[in-house]
């Protein structure tokens, strides 16, 4: 049942990401809690605060396709670097605005759109290169340890930044941030090269449809990405917690963002077994539907420790459905096409839960916080059902086939 950690004792490269990541992790999420709590101080809307899903969707959705050709076609290495880069400055942006006077609402639009388009642009790379620093076998250790990398930070930052910008304010939770960036700058300037593939296609509009059509093609492919976006849209609550917050006494923002990652940390730490499962749409599927069952709960309840709970339920079974999407993705995409899958992976994952924000704070906005994430959740399960009827292969894929093909579709690339 314990997590397996080979990755992180047979690759430098994978052990100098991780940590690197995980410092730096810590502080993006204290940013990613704080800016909505620092819109809705100064607005007082959900609305607005919906709407920054909106600013960061449009730039990661245009950039992710650019990010996933470079990634195929120029040293991955270097997209991280230069990314990273840009990541800092765009904090340092942030903070300099939270220290004038009247902070400007357009700025944080304006930096949380810039920061979207970057990771857009990295995280192409970043998926892409897991697959030649670890083992094809170990795929599923890697996304469960990239899992606690990430709920370490989701689950300590945004309780550390609820506190922080209520006792010392925004400038001081933006600092922690920027300083967080000098770990993963160093790991990213010590791993090594990442040469793209043999015959790799210079990046062209032509090189995208190229990934796209190979995506459309598989249904286990389409299924991972369908069934999170619509699991996300429907069902993510994050821009409504300020509100809710508020109603359960105002200092409890943070624990609501934890929660989640709580439920996803204990999911990873116990995903041993499912090294052993081949049936990963079955698995994607049932977990996708038991999250949004999760969040109708959530939002029936009015005690706050059951609130938690069911929010830390929700996120156990989003990670049961990350951990198995991330499989089908780095054991079975063939290397040369590895980055613009990522590309669209990183869309797909990132879709529900920024146009997700988005209409749950309209939907509060014309009728209240409960029904948004009532009705989210209930339109969730339906729509799991739905996609599961359309896409029949995705539902009876089997994981040891999907390592067959990849081996296939590279060796026949390598002979022509």
């Amino acid at each position: 049942m314990l997590i397996d950690i080979t990755p992180l004792k047979i690759s430098r490269d994978y052990r100098l990401l991780f940590f690197g990541q995980l410092v730096s992790f810590f502080g993006s999420m204290m940013t990613f809690v704080v800016v909505p709590i620092q819109m809705y101080q100064l607005t007082g809307s959900n609305l607005m605060v919906g709407l920054i899903g909106l600013a960061e969707f449009v730039p990661m959705l245009v950039l992710a396709f650019v990010g996933g050709a470079l990634a195929d076609a120029i040293d991955r290495r270097r997209i991280l670097r230069l990314t990273e880069v840009g990541q800092t400055i765009v904090t340092g942006f942030l903070l300099g605005n939270s220290l004038l006077p009247r902070p400007q609402i357009w700025v944080l639009f304006v930096c949380v759109g810039l920061h979207a388009g970057l990771a857009g642009l990295q995280r192409p790379s970043f998926d892409a290169l897991i697959p030649r620093i670890v083992p094809a076998e170990y795929m599923t250790a890697v996304a469960a340890l990239n899992s606690i990398r990430f709920n370490i930070g989701a689950i300590i930052s945004p309780v550390a930044g609820g506190f922080i910008i209520g006792g010392f304010g925004a400038p001081v939770a933006y600092s922690i941030d920027l300083i967080s960036f000098v770990a993963s700058l160093v790991a990213v300037w010590l791993i090594r090269a990442v040469p793209p593939p043999d015959n790799a296609a210079r990046p062209s509009f032509q090189t995208i449809k190229e990934g796209f059509r190979y995506a459309m093609s598989r249904q286990e492919l389409l299924g991972t990405y369908l069934v999170d976006i619509n699991a996300m849209l429907f069902g993510m609550p994050l821009a409504l917690f300020p509100a809710l917050a508020a109603s359960f006494g105002g200092g409890s923002v943070g624990f609501f963002y934890s929660a989640i990652a709580v439920g996803a940390l204990l999911a990873s730490l116990t995903s041993g077994w499912a090294k052993n499962v081949y049936r990963h749409g079955l698995m994607i599927t049932i977990a996708a539907a038991l999250w949004g069952v999760a969040i109708i709960l959530f939002g029936l309840v009015d005690n706050l420790y059951l609130a938690l709970f069911f929010l830390a339920l929700a996120g156990f079974f989003d990670m049961i459905s990350g951990v198995f999407r991330g499989t089908i993705w780095n054991q079975t995409i063939p290397d040369y096409l590895r980055g613009r899958l990522a590309g669209i992976e990183m869309i797909s994952y990132l879709t529900g839960p920024m146009l997700g924000n988005a209409e749950a704070g309209i939907v509060a906005h014309f009728f209240g916080v409960k029904t948004s994430i009532v009705s989210g959740g209930i339109l969730c399960v339906l729509g799991t059902f739905v996609l599961t009827l359309l896409l029949p292969k995705f539902i009876i894929y089997d994981g040891r086939e999907g390592i067959k093909r990849k081996v296939v579709e590279e060796t026949l690339r390598g002979e022509r």
